[in-house]
């Protein structure tokens, strides 16, 4: 019987944490505490009509009343600091609270600290990211942004290269068409958005030296080498650099942060160190800078290590997790929704499931980090792993979103799969099966070019009248990929395909049980 569970089975009820996400969106909320309830906590969530939406940029009022309600009994507290300040993380970029509002709410963490001087309290928050065009940003920005992101984005650029290594006499020509070019009233609107951001931030950094947060993680999303987003980091990383990365840190990603730190605060209470050994693909491999990143990978992987409260391993003799990542020998990331991604081998396919298959064949505790495409898995990968009899046998599995979404999240859910059942781990690759190969690698794509074939109005970012036939569709979709790529496990008998966002970008699986 897995350590949490043992204890939890002597004690009269599980052990609660609080995890306040930074928006309802399944990947954020749901699944991220479904990986740690498999361990047998009592994982308590604010309910969906206070926390952020797509449409509704959350309640961070409402959500102190909830956690001051819910701390007594707690034994940890996972706290997304963007919604307690703005609502949501969509809320951070798009909200009309005054800068003295916002103080306000963050030094009610002080407050919180004193009322609950034991509770362990981990914070994540995000550096407001830096969308390479309008569409890119996907109506998640100030609405001139889908006019000018692409510009606004150049000007940041320009701008963090300015102070790292100077810009050339073209460069500085093209600052100055920038400034002239975006309107005054909306970049001047969007760089203040993002000074109270700063300014916050470095609040919260002092917070953490003050001891009010056990740990505090700043994420940086939709990030480049050169913008706006890499600028503030390297100045709140100099700002909290006397803290260390036992007690803070910046780093690149954000939606896989919440699971980081839930697992660190597992590891905390349970007074363990997991060991994790890292291998990738041949090629670049941990040199690859992968798209929507700032860093090598090996850099991402190290921060999230340490950020779960794991330690790196030279050998996989001692570890109990075996990372092995999939990237592109070229080092590039490519999109899981390219048509390329057809499930054809290619360079690198075979050796990178031969690595996995040899660890899994040792009876080392294997995951997968699938980051050659981002959005997705990769289907040659895929296709090799069941071929090879594999996808049941890893111990932890994920290939959405950004390749840092990815890395953290296999690497949370991985440290913690030890002291999981084996059915528990099984529903966990589950979801990531559906979810990131199925869906977003696959069915994804399809719909999206059938879109125009259903009636009414809707487009891929806003389904509206399209969104009941789309789900009908990618339900029977989905249905039939299980059909052909999956065990008959009966919670596939009734498998449906939801869009709470209201877009294709992201879905809400439901298994027969939740149905």
């Amino acid at each position: 019987m897995p350590l949490a569970s043992a204890r939890h089975k002597a004690e009269d009820a599980p052990e609660k944490i609080i995890f306040i996400p930074h928006d309802n969106r399944p990947i954020s909320d749901k699944q991220t505490a479904d990986v740690v309830r498999k361990l047998g906590y009592d994982v308590v969530v604010p309910p969906d009509d206070i926390l952020g939406n797509r449409t509704d940029l959350g309640h961070p009022d409402a959500l102190w009343q909830w956690l001051d309600e819910n701390a007594k009994d707690a034994k940890a507290a996972v706290v997304s600091s963007d919604s307690m300040l703005y609502g949501s993380l969509v809320g951070s970029r798009k909200h009309e609270y005054s800068e003295q509002e916002i103080t306000d709410r963050a030094e009610r963490f002080t407050d919180f600290r004193k009322k609950n001087p034991r509770l362990p309290l981990y914070v994540f928050g995000s550096i407001m990211r830096t969308p390479r065009t309008g569409e890119a940003s996907g109506h998640e920005e100030p609405g001139y942004y889908r006019n000018y992101g692409a510009d606004i984005f150049r000007y940041t650029v320009l701008k963090d290269k300015e102070e790292v290594e100077g810009l050339t006499r073209r460069e500085k020509k093209e600052v100055e068409f920038l400034e002239k070019l975006i309107p005054k009233q909306s970049l001047a609107d969007w760089m203040g958005r993002r000074e109270k951001n700063f300014h916050a931030n470095e609040y919260l950094i002092d917070l953490t030296r003050k001891n009010d947060f056990s740990y505090f993680v700043l994420g940086r999303d939709d990030n480049a080498p050169y913008s706006q987003t890499h600028r503030e980091s390297r100045h709140l990383q100099e700002y909290g650099k006397d803290l260390g990365k036992t007690r803070y840190q910046a780093m690149a990603g954000i939606d896989e942060v919440g699971m980081l730190l839930l697992t660190r605060a597992v590891n905390d209470l349970e007074r363990e160190v997991p060991f994790v050994f890292v291998r990738y693909n041949w090629g670049r491999g941990e040199r690859t800078v992968p798209s929507y990143s700032d860093e090598p990978i090996k850099n991402s992987i190290a921060d999230a290590i340490a950020a779960a409260g794991g330690m790196a391993v030279t050998s996989p003799e001692k570890a109990d997790l075996v990372l092995t990542v999939n990237t592109n020998p070229n080092g590039k990331t490519y999109e899981a929704n390219d048509r390329a991604n057809d499930g054809t081998p290619r360079e690198g396919t075979q050796y990178f499931a031969s690595i996995v298959e040899d660890y899994v064949r040792a009876g080392y505790p294997v995951g997968v980090a699938d980051i050659a495409y981002a959005n997705g898995s990769d289907n040659a990968v895929m296709q090799e792993l069941k071929n090879r009899g594999l996808l049941f046998k890893l111990r932890a599995y994920a290939g959405w979103n950004t390749a840092t979404n990815s890395t953290g999240f296999v690497l949370g859910s991985g440290m913690l799969a030890k002291r999981m059942t084996d059915g528990a781990v099984d529903d966990l690759l589950l979801t990531r099966y559906l979810d990131d190969w199925g869906y977003q690698a696959n069915v994804r794509g399809t719909i999206a070019r059938q879109l125009t074939w259903l009636r009414g109005d809707g487009v891929y970012g806003s389904l509206d009248a399209k969104r009941d036939a789309v789900e009908t569709r990618a339900s029977r979709f989905m249905t039939r990929f299980a059909e052909d790529n999956l065990p008959p496990l009966p919670e596939l008998s009734d498998l449906r395909v939801t869009f709470p966002w209201n877009r294709m970008f992201e879905s809400d699986v439901l298994l027969a049980d939740e149905n």
